[in-house]
């Protein structure tokens, strides 16, 4: 019985690979889907930054997406393209480019095959990706040091673009794969979604070498082959290595991770004398209001304050006024001149913490124009320090979190 083959394209490049894409990630994902793939990741170069555009277009379009990222190292090794298959993984890649951003200019990131070493936990899944004809010698040296690190997580990648060494290629790359005791992956390495979108990739490629097209000869692809195709298609190219489409389909498997997976999640604060930041807001507001009425507080305080504690327990937002309190409480007990404004003066308890001077008593607040469970966006608190001694405060703030967790 003949089954109909299935593929998932997990290597194209989106527009935002700067001048080598030349399709938009929602472009990417409408073709994939009336393709019929059975997923599609898109790895730009040294970014995630279409995955975002990639993830929205494939929710409506009702196919599968996974992120990924595509790795370009200095020091000569082929190109490592990685799909992060949980949320750890995900902070681990988003930590590794963000080292190699900061080591170089703005607009660059500077990676090595060392790097790749010195990620603490488990790897993401991976696929060295070597160009054109595979260098056995340059090839498996890399190969085999990786397949240390990702173990099982790796795969070899191998792309047949309808020409003359295609057999040639596919060849090397089995023979690799059997060597290294590394699974081969198979993949158009799409460029553009559709073969009408080639001469915009042959102007972007022009743009990015600083040469005329006419002048580029070899430097621009051969043909109109690097777009997305289909299982059908795929299957043709590799029909001597059917098992290279089918680890396309366990990756899709394997990585568990969604963008729709993450969240924000406000850095830890200290809780004082507490066991949970909530703990400590309660038991800190309890005692800024018995300090604003020395004799009570009236039921309308009351009440506003059992309100507003309660919507900030459900939203987990204790952290973040404990952190404006801590700011607020430094400025005053040296004698810096500050006062909370806009929104937060409709809180009750940022008038208890002392944060707002706006009695609750004598107005009649509206704290959800400060905080709503409808918008479900976080609190801005604005506050305002005198000028002469702001700077005090700024160092304060570099001080108890780091330069590394701070900034203007």
């Amino acid at each position: 019985m003949i089954t109909d083959p299935a593929f998932a394209e997990l290597c194209t490049a989106s527009n935002f690979s700067f001048l080598r894409g030349a399709s938009h990630p929602e472009e990417l994902a409408m073709t994939a889907s009336a393709l019929g793939l059975a997923g599609f990741s898109v790895c730009d170069r040294n970014s995630l930054a279409g995955v975002v555009r990639a993830h929205m277009a494939a929710k409506e379009t009702g196919g599968r997406f996974i992120p990924g990222c595509r790795l370009s190292f200095l020091d000569g090794t082929p190109d490592l393209l990685v799909w992060p298959q949980n949320r750890a993984a995900y902070g681990r890649l988003t930590r590794l480019l963000t080292t190699g951003n900061r080591r170089a200019a703005k607009g660059e990131c500077h990676l090595v095959l060392e790097d790749m070493s010195r990620l603490d936990g488990g790897m993401p899944m991976a696929l060295l990706l070597p160009p054109g004809l595979p260098d056995t010698d340059r090839v498996a040296v890399p190969l085999q040091r990786l397949s240390q690190d990702f173990g099982a997580h790796l795969r070899l990648g191998c792309a047949l673009p309808r020409g003359a060494l295609d057999r040639r290629r596919l060849q090397l790359a089995l023979s690799l794969s059997e060597t290294c005791g590394v699974p081969l992956l198979a993949t158009n390495d799409a460029l553009y979604h559709a073969p009408d979108r080639r001469p915009l990739q042959d102007v972007v490629t022009a743009i990015r070498l600083h040469e005329k097209q006419e002048t580029e000869g070899r430097k621009l692809e051969a043909n109109a082959e690097r777009h997305l195709k289909s299982a059908e298609e795929m299957a043709h190219l590799f029909g001597g290595a059917p098992a290279a489409l089918r680890e396309s389909l366990k990756i899709l498997e394997e990585v568990t991770f969604s963008l729709d997976d993450l969240a924000y999640e406000y850095p830890e604060e200290p809780c004082g004398e507490s066991a949970t930041p909530q703990e400590e807001l309660v038991r800190l507001t309890q005692e800024g209001k018995r300090r604003r009425y020395p004799d009570g507080a009236p039921e309308k305080v009351e009440s506003a304050i059992a309100h507003e504690l309660a919507l900030v327990a459900e939203l987990d937002y204790a952290p973040y006024f404990l952190t404006v309190y801590d700011i607020v409480r430094f400025a005053r007990t040296r004698g810096i001149l500050c006062q909370g404004r806009g929104s937060a003066a409709n809180s009750a308890v940022c008038f208890c913490l002392g944060i707002t001077e706006v009695d609750p008593e004598r107005a009649d607040l509206l704290f959800e124009r400060f905080i709503s469970p409808e918008r479900r966006e976080p609190p801005d608190i604005d506050v305002d320090f005198e000028h002469e001694r702001r700077e005090e405060v700024i160092q304060y703030i570099y001080e108890k979190y780091g330069r590394e967790r701070a900034g203007l």
